[in-house]
């Protein structure tokens, strides 16, 4: 099934993308990573275990438009991590993603190359063993300084420090965010710290994500920003700005 579902995307991607230019996004990257978690589910006979490592093949164009590809790669490892606590998924160690320019590949093509990390038993047991293989690590990411005044339909305002951890925003139980608001999508958008700045995503929702009264698809939010989601507005501060600014 996971062959034939790969076969059609193929299909209607390559015209899509010679037909209209699309360039490719990294929200369709990590819903590759996530199908491909997903396909190898169960492995090496335990139920519930998923890869950790990925390897996400582009076409040199794909991958010259997604540059810095640490600071992409960091923000894909990261959301394979939401996506594998969300569903209850287990991991060796935290997801790693490695982008590899491939010729071989189509402009809007994705090939996604997954593996497990050793066990402890199998790590203790070739101790000192390269394997020659190199995966971008995870780095701590700087956090600004923002607070984020929340204020649902019906319900008191509530004050959230950003830490630099990605926050997911809808009404889905799994969210960081959880909203209580029918116009929100279960997973709406996405608040993260990349480089220093605080960017926001819309994650495809229905209702669409509005900074500032202008509908977005990825922004860089700064002081004074307010983000409607359905009902609720989401107003940014400097930390600080409020005497009740607490975590």
């Amino acid at each position: 099934m996971s062959r034939v579902e790969r076969f059609i995307e193929r299909l209607i991607e390559r015209p899509s993308a010679r037909l209209f230019g699309t360039r490719l996004q990294p929200l369709q990257i990590l819903r590759r990573i996530e199908r491909a978690m997903e396909a190898d589910r169960g492995a090496e006979g335990h139920r519930g275990l998923v890869p950790d490592q990925f390897t996400v093949r582009l076409h040199p164009e794909d991958l010259a438009a997604l540059l810095p590809a640490e600071e992409v790669a960091s923000e894909l490892a990261s959301g394979a991590l939401s996506f594998a606590r969300s569903h209850g998924y287990a991991l060796r160690e935290r997801p790693r993603v490695i982008l590899r320019p491939d010729p071989g590949r189509r402009p809007g093509e994705v090939e996604i190359e997954t593996a497990i990390s050793s066990s402890p038993e199998e790590a203790a047991a070739s101790p000192g063993v390269d394997s020659g293989t190199r995966v971008y690590q995870v780095p701590v990411v700087r956090a600004p300084a923002i607070v984020l005044e929340v204020r649902e339909p019906g319900v008191a305002a509530r004050r959230i420090p950003m830490t630099g951890a990605p926050i997911g925003i809808g009404r889905a139980p799994e969210c960081e965010l959880v909203l209580k608001d029918s116009r929100a999508s279960r997973r709406h958008a996405r608040l993260a710290a990349r480089d220093g700045v605080l960017v926001l995503t819309d994650l495809g929702s229905t209702n669409g994500t509005r900074v500032n009264g202008h509908r977005v698809t990825e922004v860089v939010l700064g002081a004074g920003d307010r983000v409607q989601i359905g009902e609720t507005s989401l107003l940014v501060e400097t930390a600080g700005a409020g005497a009740d600014a607490r975590p």
